[in-house]
């Protein structure tokens, strides 16, 4: 029955050969250059027809490194490796092999799985009179998606159903919006990803106290998401006040995450879920935050900065810095008041 269901219900795998993949991403091949590949799997679970991967990389705390057994033992017909673990493959398996094979299993999965291409407006959509089509017959409009005047839609945008596009929305080409996003008062760069029920550039959480009532601030800024940038499923990003909000190219934000207006965010960012960055933020390039952070207004963190989980920021962060905790300090000097603080305590009780 397993198998049915994985048959029904797993992506589809468009089928190569060790020999395409080598010559396309530049590896190296020792076997059968024939070997058809079937899909992916972990190595652990490979059969036979699979490719799998084998890495002892440690660019990133979230990949473990798997004991070498793992390689030995596997049935995989086509596995992905690093060079000094080529002799540890089982005898008759062909290898592509590469220094970087989370590297290499990027392009691969995105060769072997890369989704069929939809083109076409559904009769369903709402395409308003005057939304402007860059290149219209490479596009996709799902049923219920609304587009309206003054939109402009570069080529290969995918947008799906129930998507609403405002009328002074931008989409860079071969942007994807997912299905019941919000997008208006925004420039979307080239290759972004919106996914389910984001949305992009709705008025901020702006308001002033005149006469003892709280009265709101009309917004006049926009969005501007650079290049390759990835919004998760729930995510706001608010417009700005004046001032634009800018996500930085390459930035990839979780699910549920909220940024408010006039944030900037760097370059090749990560906001892991839960984040909340409060109006006037400004982030360098490549900073970390762990899930469910929260940063004060108009603090200012430098390149490299890594945020912990949970952490609470409110004073600025300066570059390389790593922090954690509420409030957030650095983080050795946080765990060193942790331990003394376990410490007292055991000897409180030991007093007992």
């Amino acid at each position: 029955m397993n198998k049915i269901l994985r048959f029904l219900f797993a992506p589809r795998a468009k089928g190569t050969t060790a020999g395409c993949l080598a010559e396309k991403f530049g590896l190296e091949l020792r076997g059968d250059g024939s070997a058809r590949i079937t899909g992916i799997a972990p190595i652990m679970d490979a059969a036979p027809g699979q490719l799998a991967f084998y890495s002892t990389e440690k660019n990133a705390a979230a990949f473990k490194i798997l004991p070498i057994e793992t390689l030995k033992n596997t049935r995989a017909t086509v596995i992905v490796v690093q060079p000094e673990h080529a002799a540890d493959a089982p005898d008759g398996a062909t290898l592509l092999i590469t220094d970087s094979p989370r590297g290499a299993m990027v392009k691969i999965l995105g060769e072997i799985y890369a989704p069929a291409p939809r083109r076409g407006i559904s009769y369903n959509a709402h395409i308003e009179r005057g939304a402007i089509f860059r290149k219209r017959r490479s596009n996709y409009i799902g049923p219920f998606a609304v587009v309206q005047k003054g939109a402009v839609i570069e080529p290969g945008v995918r947008i799906e159903s129930g998507a609403f596009i405002g009328g002074s929305a931008v989409i860079g080409a071969n942007t994807i919006v997912g299905a019941n996003a919000f997008i208006d008062n925004a420039t979307i760069g080239t290759d972004c990803v919106i996914y389910n029920n984001a949305s992009i550039g709705k008025d901020g959480f702006g308001y002033t106290r005149q006469d003892g009532k709280n009265v709101f601030m009309p917004h006049a800024g926009r969005v501007v998401l650079g290049d390759r940038v990835a919004v998760g499923a729930c995510s706001c990003i608010d417009r700005g006040l004046i001032a634009d909000t800018i996500i930085g190219e390459g930035t990839k934000i979780d699910n549920l995450v909220q940024v408010a207006h006039g944030v900037i965010i760097g370059r090749e960012c990560f906001l892991a879920a839960g984040t909340g960055i409060a109006g006037g933020v400004v982030a360098g390039d490549r900073v970390m935050f762990g899930g469910n952070a929260g940063i004060s207004n108009g603090v200012k963190v430098g390149d490299d900065a890594e945020i912990a989980a949970k952490s609470g920021v409110f004073k600025n962060i300066p570059a390389g810095e790593r922090i954690f905790g509420y409030p957030g300090i650095n983080a050795m000097e946080s765990m060193r008041m942790f331990a003394w603080t376990r410490k007292q305590v055991k000897r409180v009780e030991s007093k007992e």
